[in-house]
């Protein structure tokens, strides 16, 4: 984490609310950085005695690697981080930078319950090698997340990153949606180059496509289950779980919405719902880590409280996975 003095300046600039130097502008071309593409956001594996296995972790990433990702994101909600120390975070971005290809964006999630938070830990992921911070709703206090709030939070937030920020909203975990006006309002950061948006509203994600349209604003699908529709809308990739098992057809569906072969892009998504959503709203971080050891990664046990799945739960994920071709 950042030494007493380095925090201290940091704390005045909250209170300042200036803006550094940031990275998140191209030199010379006024354009952001380009998040476009497909990213799996990696889980955090652990030994059976709940330690973060650091060498799973590389293992796994050298493995995804060889796929054409644009890039990863670590310590999303597939990374437990809630469940992790600060110490933990930092360790599991320090080593995938360390693991991944060169040339592969790492979006590390950086968000916190405060602001302050925040900005400390974004600060201290920056240092560790993230190219882009990728920042959740705060949202224990939920009823009081109005949109004025979480402009206030994401501008702090953003005018203090010395790296790029991705808004990230992700109703099912928090309770909350990141409201369409906030949104708008932030796409106008120089430092906020776009969002993560895991709700699966598509007439939303449309909405944000079309009002941020003059800005250099990037929206990704957070999940493998409505790509094809985000593409469709405008949308330029997506942060999809089921690509930590099924890569290379998530990937085969980025293509074919791109290059316009509808068809063909609409009988792959269909085939994927029923995975991706076994391995998201269904069976959740527990179904995933399954279905990684069934494909050749690790996956193991989750953190406790989460709990591994029953007989009758894995065998309802593989007939998902069966059921559509896949195993």
């Amino acid at each position: 984490m950042m030494s007493p003095r380095v925090w201290s300046s940091v704390r005045q600039g909250l209170s300042r609310g200036l803006a550094p130097n940031v990275r998140g502008l191209a030199s010379g071309e006024g354009r952001k950085v380009d998040i476009a593409g497909i990213h799996p956001p990696v889980t955090t594996p652990f030994t059976a005695t709940a330690e973060v296995d650091y060498g799973k972790l590389e293992e796994n990433l050298h493995k995804l690697g060889t796929l054409p990702f644009r890039g990863f994101v670590v310590q999303g909600s597939t990374g437990e981080f809630p469940f992790l120390t600060s110490s933990e975070r930092l360790e599991v971005v320090s080593r995938a930078r360390q693991a991944m290809p060169k040339d592969k964006l790492l979006l590390a999630g950086s968000g916190c319950e405060s602001t302050q938070a925040t900005v400390e830990m974004t600060v201290s992921m920056a240092q560790v090698g993230a190219d882009a911070a990728m920042v959740v709703t705060p949202c224990y206090y939920r009823g009081r997340m109005s949109s004025a709030a979480l402009i206030h939070h994401y501008t702090k937030v953003a005018d203090l990153s010395p790296i790029p920020v991705v808004l990230y909203s992700v109703p099912a975990n928090t309770g909350l949606d990141l409201p369409v006006d906030a949104v708008v309002t932030l796409s106008q950061h120089p430092n906020i180059v776009g969002m993560k948006d895991s709700g699966g509203d598509v007439t939303r994600i449309g909405l944000i496509v079309h009002k941020t349209r003059r800005q250099d604003f990037q929206v990704l699908a957070g999940s493998a289950g409505f790509l094809l529709a985000s593409y469709a809308l405008g949308a330029v990739g997506g942060v999809c779980a089921l690509a930590n098992v099924l890569g290379a057809q998530v990937c085969q569906l980025e293509r074919l919405c791109l290059t316009g072969q509808w068809e063909d892009a609409q009988k792959l998504q269909h085939r994927l719902i029923e995975p991706n959503a076994a391995v998201t709203r269904r069976f959740g971080i527990p179904g995933l880590k399954k279905t990684m050891d069934w494909f050749g990664y690790y996956g193991g046990p989750c953190r406790a409280p989460l709990q591994e799945l029953s007989p009758a739960e894995e065998e309802a994920l593989r007939v998902d996975f069966t059921s559509n071709g896949w195993l």
